[in-house]
């Protein structure tokens, strides 16, 4: 069993989960393979998300989780199995995106299912990442009048996205 390789992934999973939630769009570009696959099974757009290439895949989570977009994802429970230069790997995670513009909170949880590829440089990359929601759950901010933001990524608490309930407060 190659123990260096198996961490070596693992640290590429996390960094990936890391680089999303902090927004480090350059960070997360190194994570994949130039013709990396996703297949994001999420119900938020009315159907899952299926993007091709580094690029487009980065583009589009740069797009679409900007500044008003608040994201926590949690993995563990790796199993991964390695050949070579390729590897799979199945990871149970969750998450939690809070759409501050929308006023709607998504929870959910699922199994990624990844491919990695250990490129010529020696590092191991994401290849292919999806999964499959085995729930995903939206709710309100309107419908939590107690719900407020004491600290926010990037931003002092007196900068902190203001609620309605903070409003009705002031």
């Amino acid at each position: 069993m190659d123990l260096l390789a198996l961490e070596e992934i693992r640290q590429v999973k996390y960094r990936y989960l890391r680089c999303v939630d902090l927004k480090l769009w350059d960070d997360l570009a190194e994570v994949f393979t130039p013709d990396a696959t996703v297949d994001y099974g999420t119900m938020v757009y009315g159907r899952p998300l299926k993007l091709a290439g580094r690029d487009e895949i980065v583009g589009f989570l740069r797009d679409k989780l900007g500044p008003d977009m608040i994201t926590v994802h949690s993995a563990g429970q790796p199993e991964i199995s390695i050949d070579g230069d390729q590897a799979s790997g199945t990871w149970s995670f969750e998450d939690t995106v809070i759409a501050t513009a929308h006023r709607v909170v998504i929870k959910g949880a699922a199994f990624y299912q990844d491919r990695y590829r250990r490129g010529e440089d020696g590092r191991w990359r994401i290849a292919h990442s999806g999964y499959v929601r085995t729930y995903e759950a939206t709710m309100s901010l309107d419908d939590l009048p107690s719900f407020r933001f004491t600290a926010t990524l990037g931003a002092e608490v007196a900068d902190a996205v203001p609620t309605d309930a903070d409003a009705a407060v002031r």
